[in-house]
């Protein structure tokens, strides 16, 4: 059984009294404890998917089944990162990580067990009682990943969530997500525009095409992310890979880059 499934999935949305397809027969699975990548062009849906999938979004036509149960809403079996923190200023590191769990009721105990076992999972003892403006980017999105790990979803999803962070920082970041997955095993479903992030992270590589988003290809990463090898980045295997997933991407950017200078000239590119 799939983690999570999507069948012939389709979202129109209404804008300026136009029907836009944003997606249009999307078909991909996520199994149990993988991490998949999707990755596409600007507009062509990626996010809107992961939403759906979420809850947050209802979909135009077909099926979003997690643990094989249509998804009706937003549940606590799915956590999502966003790219921007969204963390509480007013609160400390320790009070954003536990304000779901307070909102929920868990007793004391069991909150303060939970917070001491993420902000040593996130490298970020001995900042329990630092405010948000007083943390770097990276700092802050690990605060965010454990916020969302605090619930303990079967699922994370994260919408490019080192978009806004600099070079450095994300490749960091990269490898902290890589060592929480590895100790946490959720199931992930990311969405990002780095196709070098993509291979560094993912067992496998969606592909999409430019809107209407479809699945293009589903490429194989699994092989070539040995994490015990902090250069494999520098490997001839990992480029193919990088390479091989570009070229599938290259020709749908220059058609979303054609989708966008239409919409800009209010031409039809019928």
């Amino acid at each position: 059984m799939d983690k999570i499934a999507a069948r012939n999935v389709t979202k129109r949305f209404v804008e300026r009294n136009r029907e836009i397809t944003a997606l249009s027969n999307v078909n991909l699975s996520v199994k149990d404890k993988e991490f998949v990548a999707i990755v596409g062009p600007s507009g062509c849906g990626k996010s809107t998917l992961l939403y759906i999938v979420g809850g947050f979004l209802e979909l135009s036509e077909g099926q979003i089944l997690v643990n094989d149960r249509p998804v009706k809403g937003p549940g606590p079996d799915r956590g999502i990162v966003f790219q921007h923190f969204a963390l509480f200023p007013w609160l400390t590191v320790k009070q954003n990580i536990v304000y779901g769990l307070e909102e929920r009721g868990d007793p004391i105990g069991e909150r303060e067990r939970i917070a001491a076992d993420l902000i040593k999972l996130i490298g970020l003892v001995g900042f329990e009682h630092v405010y948000p403006r007083q943390l770097s980017g990276g700092m802050k999105q690990r605060v965010a990943i454990a916020r969302t790990l605090a619930f303990d979803p079967e699922i994370l999803l994260m919408d490019e969530p080192f978009g806004a962070l600099d070079a450095q920082t994300r490749v960091m970041m990269q490898e902290e997500l890589n060592r929480i997955w590895n100790r946490s095993k959720k199931t992930v479903l990311f969405v990002t525009h780095d196709v070098h992030e993509a291979v560094s992270l993912a067992d496998r590589v969606f592909v999409m095409t430019a809107r209407p988003g479809r699945i293009k290809t589903l490429v194989e990463t699994s092989e070539i992310r040995p994490w015990d090898n902090v250069g494999f980045r520098e490997t001839p295997e990992f480029s193919r890979k990088v390479n091989e997933i570009w070229e599938y991407l290259r020709e749908e950017v220059t058609a979303a880059e054609r989708i966008e200078s239409v919409a800009a000239s209010g031409v039809s590119d019928d």
